[in-house]
């Protein structure tokens, strides 16, 4: 769609739901990741961020979105950007939410200290009571009293399968996931099901202007809390006294950081689904240990 065409239909939309007063002066193109395309909207009096897919694609994830900002917006402690309102406009899903400035500095002392207060946040389950999306991929958040069924059942043996079924992973491969389940349970230590962020890579987090930690674009549930420590030393990680202030404020049990491969196999599991390439030989080289 045009540019000029979207301005003038969400415009017309946005008014007629209260969700923006006034004018709609400019789209400007901001980055939206792999499916979405991504608009600042500015107006005279305010700004707000906008994002948009196909109608017929990904049922639902801007509603699921909308649902896990609001989620960690009540209980995480972070600047979460507020969602305002999900909608259609022809063609196209949209969700509408408060523009935030950011900037990618920051005191990382305090995303630490910030981060070991959310993940103190728990439920009497592990997973959450609606499903969302990671990525462009479907999450099932299906409800399991314990944290080895829920990383089996919802995690990682559905992308397996997939990823198999795909040509991606070979029988070997799913035969050392096999084994890797027997044994999840004396690899992880017992702790509560925790309020997760879900998809925390450094792409997923910034500071406000004002210096504020901030977390966005989430695949929300509740999970083992070593699992967003271990997305958080994917794709370039973060510094050193992230971590250090982390466990000083909620230590972590020890081998932790030997448990940090287990816990990255479900990121990495997505993106042998959605990019192939050398993630399937990340993946083959964790479990390997398990063959």
């Amino acid at each position: 769609m045009f540019k000029q065409d979207l301005k003038i239909i969400l415009e017309k939309e946005l008014k007629k739901s209260g969700a923006i007063p006034g004018k709609v002066e400019k789209l400007s193109s901001v980055g939206g990741g792999d499916i979405n395309e991504a608009y600042q909207v500015i107006t005279k009096h305010k700004n707000y961020f906008i994002k948009l897919n196909q109608q017929d694609r990904y049922p639902g994830m801007f509603e699921t979105e909308k649902n896990g900002l609001e989620l960690l917006m009540n209980k995480s402690g972070f600047k979460v950007p507020g969602p305002i309102l999900t909608g259609e406009v022809p063609g196209y899903r949209f969700i509408l939410m408060e523009w935030v400035e950011m900037q990618s500095h920051g005191d990382w002392h305090l995303f630490g200290s910030t981060l070991a207060r959310m993940h103190t946040k728990t439920n009497s389950q592990f997973g959450l009571d609606h499903q969302n999306y990671i990525g462009s991929l479907f999450q099932d958040n299906t409800f399991e009293q314990t944290w080895s069924e829920f990383y089996i059942n919802r995690r990682l043996h559905p992308l397996c399968k997939k990823a198999f079924d795909n040509g991606q992973l070979d029988r070997s491969t799913i035969r050392a996931f096999e084994n890797l389940y027997q044994r999840l349970d004396e690899i992880y230590p017992s702790e509560p099901p925790t309020l997760l962020h879900g998809d925390l890579w450094s792409g997923n987090r910034a500071y406000t202007s004002e210096g504020t930690p901030c977390i966005y674009d989430p695949a929300v549930y509740y999970g083992h809390r070593e699992i967003d420590l271990a997305m958080t030393k994917l794709f370039g990680g973060f510094p050193e006294e992230m971590y250090r202030t982390y466990h000083q404020n909620y230590p972590l049990e020890p081998g932790w950081e030997e448990r940090i491969p287990i816990g990255q196999l479900y990121p990495l599991l997505v993106h042998v689904i959605l990019f192939g390439g050398g993630y399937a030989n990340q993946v083959r080289s964790i479990v390997g240990k398990f063959a």
